[in-house]
Order: C-alpha cells, then sequence, then structure tokens
C-alpha cells in the first residue's frame, strides 16, 4: 500500500497525471481479482495509502472502511482486463506524459538506438488500434491481448503502458519507457544497434529486480524527503 502511494506521488511531482489522467493499480494479496488505486479526486503528489480504494471484478469500488468510493473508470476498464489476462503481474502503470504520448502517436516500435532502448528489445509491444471505448472492458481486453506477455505496450495515439511485480517494478519500468520514448523522438536519424547486441545488452542491464532499482533511484531523486 505504502508502494502503491509513493508511485502516485512520483508521477505527480514528475508532473504527469496532472488532469487526473493515468491510473497505477496494484493486485490486492488477498483477493487476486481485486486490485487497489487511488481515489478519485486526490491529485497524484498528495496521494497517501489511506486514499487507496480496493476494486472489485464488476468495477464497485470501496475504501478501507467499507464505504463507497469513487474512481477514475478508466484505470477499471483499462487495467481490470489486463491484471486478468496476466496472472504473473502484481501491477500495472499508465498516464500521458511529456514524451510518451507524442511517441505512441507515431505508432512504431522502439527501437535499439541507446542502452536504454535495449532494455526493451523483444520485450514490448505495440497496440495499433482506436482504442476509443474507454469506458468499456472491451477495449482494456484488446490492450491485454496486444500486451501478451510482454512487460510495456504503446498504446497508438494515447501513451505507455507498463506492468511488473509490483508498484514500484511497473511504474520504474514506465519512468524508464518515457525516458526512451524522449531519444526516440529526439534522434530522428539514429542508427539501432545489431538484434544480437541488443539482446546481449537487454540480458546485461536487466535482471528480476531491475524495475524496483529504477524507482528507487526515481524516488529517491525526486521525493528526497521521504528517505530522510
Amino acid at each position: 500500500m505504502d508502494d502503491l502511494a509513493r508511485a502516485y506521488r512520483l508521477f505527480g511531482v514528475l508532473r504527469w497525471g496532472e488532469l487526473g489522467d493515468g491510473h497505477i493499480t496494484c493486485r490486492d494479496p488477498l483477493q487476486p481479482d481485486h486490485m487497489w488505486l487511488l481515489r478519485y479526486g486526490v491529485p497524484f503528489e498528495r496521494a497517501s495509502a489511506g486514499d487507496l480504494v480496493l476494486v472489485a471484478p464488476d468495477g464497485t469500488a470501496t475504501d478501507q472502511q467499507g464505504r463507497p468510493a469513487a474512481i477514475n473508470e478508466s484505470a477499471y476498464t483499462i487495467h481490470h482486463p489486463i491484471h486478468e489476462a496476466r496472472p504473473d503481474i502484481g501491477a500495472a502503470a499508465h498516464t500521458h506524459t511529456q514524451w510518451g504520448t507524442p511517441f505512441s502517436a507515431e505508432r512504431r516500435m522502439i527501437e535499439p538506438i541507446n542502452q536504454e532502448a535495449t532494455c526493451f528489445f523483444e520485450d514490448h509491444a505495440l497496440f495499433d488500434d482506436e482504442e476509443v471505448q474507454i469506458m468499456s472492458t472491451d477495449g482494456g481486453k484488446r490492450i491485454a491481448a496486444a500486451l501478451g506477455d510482454c512487460r510495456t505496450v504503446i498504446l497508438a495515439n494515447h501513451g505507455l503502458l507498463t506492468v511488473g511485480a509490483s508498484p514500484a517494478d511497473a511504474v520504474g519500468w514506465f519512468v524508464l519507457a518515457e525516458r526512451v520514448a524522449e531519444v526516440q523522438m529526439k534522434a530522428r536519424e539514429a542508427i539501432p544497434i545489431s538484434a544480437e547486441s541488443a539482446r546481449i545488452a537487454r540480458e546485461d542491464l536487466t535482471g528480476a529486480d531491475f524495475g524496483w532499482t529504477l524507482f528507487g533511484w526515481a524516488a529517491r531523486r525526486h521525493l528526497p524527503h521521504e528517505f530522510t
């Protein structure tokens, strides 16, 4: 719960989700078909563990006292099908960012043109569809199908979405994906490295705790008062 709230606060200080767009969800350990997310109306940078609400498989949400709670409905319609399709993950993260969203509008894959980009080599997907049914789980199911067993999916004309074992893991990968999207947009004539070299770099750089480590660095950099 604390990690999920901190993940929202990190999004907030990075100026992501300023208009209430975006969501981070975490699977409930005791009820795996339920998920936690931030109550609607709470600015991300002010998120606390007490602001998190539990969402049932049918989309109904309750606060920690069992009272009905308001949520961003698209968090349910997009994330619930992903959690349902991927029992191996514990969290998912998505929001509209300064570089991820324009990159997604080009409807292309991440090319291995720098070290960070190799981390996503052969481990990301493109949802090349017009996902306009944001209030229906139909769109979420199509996104889940496009994601497959990858860690990241680029939502065409929408933005980035990452999954992980925990909120820290998913958000660590999201922060890296945003940095990679920025490089992809700026280095317009970059020459990718070979597939073989990209695979070697990916294996050298990534590991089971990679996303968590990235999150730790980002949180300490942007939320230093929480680590004194």
